[in-house]
């Protein structure tokens, strides 16, 4: 399969955030972003939507980083 610019560059990006990431302060920072981000609890407010909304915004930004850092470039 011929690789276009745009994949190139997707590539290229997948591969920073590789490299970003993998370094012990990435991973450090990583840690810190799971734990400000709500990875692994709920980010819904039965009282407040705006707010239910704002954490999630958080959080989703987080699971990109992390699917970015762990897709397999060799498929």
């Amino acid at each position: 399969m011929k690789l276009t610019d745009s994949n190139k560059a997707i590539i290229s990006l997948i591969k920073n955030y590789k490299i970003v990431f993998s370094s012990d302060d990435g991973k450090k920072v990583i840690e810190d972003l799971e734990k400000r981000c709500h990875e692994f609890v709920t980010t819904h407010d039965k009282t407040n939507s705006h707010e239910t909304a704002f954490l999630e915004g958080q959080r989703s930004v987080l699971i990109f980083i992390k699917s970015m850092i762990n897709k397999n470039l060799e498929e």
